[in-house]
């Protein structure tokens, strides 16, 4: 609909249509929504001349962005995180090399970008995070409340990666850089005389830092002391830049976002200098066009592009969430979608870069020093690098302060989310409490991924607490807004709030791409699905069990919240009008937003 011409002719937003019985308080709300039907560039004027003491109220305690630039810095460091460094390279690597950047850009075209967009047009919109929002549609409340569970477990893991980043951080400032000799005492013992085809950094890492047991039947041990305290440092550098919301992780962001460039583009220059260099960056891009036919490319495609721009989490919505209404959005958007790939391109090259110049040293291809990718690539690969570099304890110490400064992006995104959401649903406990409870909790649920045995229960909480859990309530959110709320109804809301016309671009993407690309993706990604291994090495049963239950927990809010949103319907009859319904919107919300709307200053 065209916001302009609906409201010349006196007609309301769609969207902000109520029922027909009214409490005083709603009949207020509708003089204020009449007094408002002017044209839609009339707007800035008219914010200043509406007040409602109650709106500025919530925007003050809520809190805003101290500028735009600290909001498009915060999603630039939440989005581009570890995955780009070690996840993008290797998933490009294994499934058609420069072919595969294709698939890539497309997806990013037709589905990451979108998403994101509508990601932050729901959080601006709304003021809300991923649960409040559901108050338009309250049969799919259950969406947020899985997705959060969601995000507490990649929150739970990813801060034992950060922990990681600073051991290997300390033990750069030594002498002499650990990982660079053979010690015959790491963990149970090493042979140093015959280590095969396997790298010094990769017994370092998984007998002296890890300690990683052969399999968990006996269970997984007690968590390592060292890595414990590193936990710890990791989480108190999260609370800190939480401690004032987005006041002070905004702050944080400035550092966060910008020095990982610096870093990255260091180590892309003396990558391209290594001798050996160009031959692992022909191997990154030379193409294989079969790959393109392969549909597990398409897969992969869709979940790097999906995972890297870290939507489905509610940390993009959230973010969005503290802006004021009129913020530009749109642009964001675009930047934000083009860096992020962007980066995974330059993370890519550095990274072969290096591997082309181990590979040319050792005489080892390319793909066997890959390995599996992820954690081996930080820990093993570079590393290994690094130490034959002059200097090496420098290039050592900035290498690893990157890996977490991009952790400390994505880790205080997703805690911060789940911090709103709590501060949204009891606004009379203070914040830093909140802050204080999330961290303490999720610092002693991390000391199970930094005993012997973390690694495997890492892999199990990924696979069953997250990957398909995130996919299915990022399909059920789409269908949730755009096919039940209305795409009409949202793109009014867009509109009306940013004062721009959306075309058919977004409408087709959000309307018929997304849901059912998302839905088919979804349905291959069960149809390959394997009996869950780490390393080839089997689960126990009690493992798999636990895992199960997991993902119950994560999928049992779907089910429940339709249920009581069915049941507290005031409505005479189920089938035609209770479920009607709560199914297919409740307007009452946005009626009640432009109250909040009209009293936003840019």
């Amino acid at each position: 609909m065209d916001n302009r011409k609906s409201m010349e002719s006196g007609q309301t937003n769609p969207a902000f249509d109520h029922d027909t019985e009214k409490s005083d308080t709603q009949s207020k709300s509708t003089i204020e929504f009449d007094s408002f039907q002017k044209p839609v560039g009339d707007f800035d004027k008219r914010l200043s001349e509406v007040s409602d003491p109650e709106a500025d109220n919530f925007i003050s305690e809520r809190g805003q962005w101290s500028n735009q630039l600290e909001f498009l810095l915060s999603c630039i460091s939440m989005s581009v995180g570890l995955g780009n460094v070690w996840r993008f390279p290797v998933i490009a690597y294994q499934n058609g090399g420069g072919a595969f950047l294709i698939p890539y850009l497309v997806v990013l075209i037709f589905v990451g970008r979108p998403i994101y967009f509508l990601e932050l047009c729901i959080g601006q919109f709304s003021s809300q995070t991923q649960v409040k929002i559901w108050r338009c549609n309250p049969l799919f409340k259950g969406v947020g409340y899985a997705s959060m569970i969601a995000t507490v477990c990649v929150m739970s893991y990813y801060c034992s990666i950060m922990a990681l980043t600073i051991f290997y951080f300390f033990a750069s400032f030594t002498k002499e850089l650990p990982w660079s000799k053979c010690n015959p005492d790491w963990g149970d013992g090493v042979d140093c005389e015959n280590l095969g085809n396997t790298s010094i950094a990769e017994i370092y890492f998984v007998k002296e830092v890890l300690k990683e047991k052969s399999d968990i039947n006996d269970g997984i041990g007690l968590p390592e002391w060292r890595l414990t305290l590193c936990l710890l440092a990791a989480w108190l550098v999260i609370y800190f830049s939480l401690i004032k919301g987005v006041k002070s992780s905004g702050k944080v962001a400035y550092f966060t976002a910008l020095f990982p460039y610096v870093v990255l583009l260091t180590l892309l220059v003396r990558g391209v200098t290594l001798e050996g260099a160009g031959a692992g960056i022909e191997q990154f891009l030379t193409p294989d066009w079969e790959q393109l036919y392969n549909p597990k490319v398409w897969y992969e495609a869709v979940s790097q592009c999906f995972f890297s721009l870290n939507t489905g989490f509610g940390s993009v919505i959230m973010f969005a969430s503290y802006n004021p209404i009129r913020h530009n959005i749109y642009r964001d958007a675009i930047i934000l979608s083009v860096m992020d790939t962007l980066t995974s391109f330059i993370a890519g090259i550095t990274v072969f870069s290096v591997l082309g110049y181990l590979s040319h040293g050792t005489g080892i291809p390319v793909s066997k020093i890959l390995g599996s990718g992820g954690t081996g690539i930080a820990f093993i690969s570079y590393p290994t690098a690094i130490a034959q570099f002059p200097v090496s304890q420098l290039f050592a110490v900035l290498f690893f302060l990157m890996l977490f400064t991009l952790g400390i992006g994505s880790a205080t995104a997703s805690a911060g989310a789940i911090i709103s959401l709590f501060a949204d649903r009891y606004p009379h406990i203070k914040r830093w409490k909140i802050t204080t409870a999330l961290c303490a909790t999720s610092f002693l649920v991390g000391l199970l991924y930094v005993t012997p045995g973390g690694q495997f229960i890492q892999y199990l909480v990924d696979y069953f607490g997250v990957a398909f859990v995130i996919f299915l309530t990022s399909v059920l959110e789409v269908i949730g807004i755009i096919w039940i709320y209305g795409l009409k109804n949202f793109i009014s809301d867009i509109e009306f709030m940013l004062d721009i016309k959306i075309g058919w671009y977004w409408k087709i993407c959000w309307g018929f791409v997304i849901p059912v690309g998302l839905t088919v993706i979804l349905i291959y990604s069960f149809s390959i699905a394997e009996i869950v291994t780490y390393n080839s090495v089997d689960y126990p049963s009690s493992a798999i069990i636990s895992g199960w239950l997991l993902a119950i927990i994560c999928l049992l809010p779907l089910p429940v919240c339709a249920f009581i949103a069915v049941y507290k319907s005031s409505a005479s009859s189920l089938l035609e009008v209770k479920f009607k319904k709560k199914f297919f919107c409740n307007n009452e919300l946005t009626k009640n937003l432009i109250i909040y709307f009209i009293n936003f200053r840019n």
